[in-house]
């Protein structure tokens, strides 16, 4: 165990070394990648954001449904133990609405009392509003329409009208969203693999002398190629460590403008920088792309010198 340490010891040792020898094209190389990796780091940033958001905002979807305007009253009272079977399951707050008491909601909300007291005799039917709470997301949505189609098999019901659409839209702007996210992540992935496959790849053609002097000596394969194995990791690294500090800073001017946006919707609604365990996350996907670039080149480049 200890010759292992010592070995990978050596090999950060010597990458750390070469980094020295040639820092400005360490610089730029993690600068180019970096600004391949801000894109989806930005990201996931905004949608670990909006997830939140998007909970806070999918309560409550309603469900109102209208009787037949000959229904008599007490067959429509008794229309409540039928709809609280339909729901069974679901956290509903049912609420029965006579007719007269939406009548006289109608006149006080829309202002049109004199023209409305000219219609003569009450036009609106009795209806019932169910308010239904955990309704979050597609599959919530569509339960939703399930319970309307049971309700509007009742006896006496006219029509029911559902407001889980919105749902619907959001959760599937959402998946749009993580999808386009994730078509993003993949070709920007290749992008800072590439980099890091050129770069090695000059690495180990300025090396060349070297490391035929190396195997001239008895250094395996695995002595050789770990040096080039740590570089590729430390330059995903520290371009991952640049892409979040970017995406960080830009957050500042971000919640500058939101802010003045929301507060037009009496919102506080700010964007957050991605917790530690999310950071570090991040940082681990950026230095392992790194590695995978360095092993394809190793693998093909230094197999040219054996």
């Amino acid at each position: 165990m200890n010759n292992w340490f010592r070995q990978h010891r050596f090999a950060l040792g010597a990458a750390l070394s070469h980094v020295r020898k040639a820092p400005g094209s360490f610089l730029f190389n993690v600068l180019v990648v970096a600004v391949a990796l801000a894109l989806p780091f930005a990201g996931v940033t905004l949608l670990d954001n909006v997830r939140p958001l998007s909970e806070e905002l999918s309560v409550d979807p309603e469900l109102s449904l209208f009787l037949k305007a000959d229904t008599p009253r007490d067959q429509a009272q008794a229309l409540a133990p039928q709809l609280q079977r339909i729901l069974h399951g679901a956290h509903a707050k049912v609420t029965f609405v006579p007719r007269e008491q939406a009548l006289a909601s109608l006149k006080e909300k829309s202002g049109l009392t004199d023209v409305i007291e000219t219609l003569g005799d009450n036009p609106l039917p009795d209806s019932y509003v169910m308010k239904l709470e955990g309704f979050t997301s597609r599959a919530d949505a569509a339960r939703v329409d399930g319970i309307a189609e049971q309700m509007r098999a009742l006896p006496g019901v006219d029509s029911v009208q559902v407001d889980s659409a919105w749902v619907k839209r959001l959760a599937a702007l959402l998946g749009v969203l993580r999808l386009a996210l994730l078509l993003l992540a993949v070709t920007l992935g290749v992008v800072v693999i590439a980099v890091v496959f050129n770069t090695i790849r000059l690495q180990v053609l300025t090396q060349r002398e070297e490391i035929a002097v190396s195997k001239l000596l008895g250094a395996t394969d695995n002595f050789i190629h770990r040096p080039f194995y740590y570089t590729g990791a430390l330059l995903g690294l520290c371009a991952g460590a640049v892409a979040l500090g970017a995406v960080t800073l830009a957050l500042r001017p971000l919640n500058t403008a939101i802010a003045e946006f929301a507060r037009l919707y009496a919102s506080e609604f700010q964007l957050a920088p991605l917790p530690p365990l999310g950071m570090a996350g991040l940082l681990a996907i950026s230095a392992g792309l790194g590695l995978v670039g360095a092993m394809l080149s190793v693998q093909r480049h230094l197999a040219r010198l054996n």
